[in-house]
């Protein structure tokens, strides 16, 4: 289970609904793509997903973000991406979060003082906001 932020608003995967064969054939009918409904249902650009570690970490640390927060989050991801990353070290405020760029996902986070004296392997960018 992780969590999905969606205009700055954070939902839980679950809350989105399961596969419907009745939906299939009424796609197929309307000859409409599966990815032709999603891209209308979600746009890419705004929206992220928050892994059940990196929502671990938030809670067990004590972070929180509001809607304002997910949105400068996301638009974070959004630079990265338009950059060509694909594995980044986002610095938030006093939070540091490393997330999967082309999965638009939020692997893990720590606070200023969690980050202090560790080594961030494996990004090939930072963004500063």
């Amino acid at each position: 289970m992780g969590y999905r932020v969606i205009n700055g608003k954070l939902h839980l995967i679950e809350d989105f609904q399961p596969y419907d064969k009745s939906s299939r054939n009424k796609a197929e009918k309307a000859r409409i793509s599966f990815k032709d409904i999603l891209d209308k249902k979600i746009d890419k650009k705004e929206s992220f997903i928050i892994s059940n570690h990196a929502a671990e970490r938030l809670k067990q640390r004590d972070i929180t973000f509001d809607e304002e927060d997910m949105r400068n989050i996301n638009e974070g991801i959004n630079k990265a991406e338009e950059k060509g990353c694909r594995e980044s070290l986002i610095l938030y405020k006093d939070t540091a979060l490393v997330a999967s760029v082309r999965n638009r996902t939020i692997i893990t986070a720590m606070d200023k003082d969690d980050s202090k004296g560790n080594v961030f392997t494996n990004i090939d960018s930072v963004v500063m906001l």
